[in-house]
């Protein structure tokens, strides 16, 4: 575990640890799956998206949210 509390913690990616900036992705991954789902009915472009896009999405989400638990509690086990 203290493999993965140095990789969470460490300044990778610049100023912010990696927990953050996998963090800031999982949330942009859910504005975009909600805005995909939320925005069809007003925007015709995106009327012709599958829904596998939106499954995708999601399943990405999901993935990066795991990570994220994952590294956070690392620093408590």
């Amino acid at each position: 575990m203290s493999f993965l509390r140095n990789v969470a913690f460490g300044t990778i990616w610049g100023p912010f640890p990696v927990v953050v900036w996998v963090g800031l992705a999982t949330y942009v991954l859910l504005l975009l799956t909600g805005a995909l789902a939320g925005l069809k009915r007003q925007i015709n472009a995106l009327r012709r998206v599958p829904v596998a896009v939106h499954r995708g999405l999601a399943v990405a989400a999901l993935l990066f949210a795991t990570f994220h638990l994952v590294l956070g509690l690392s620093a408590y086990v």
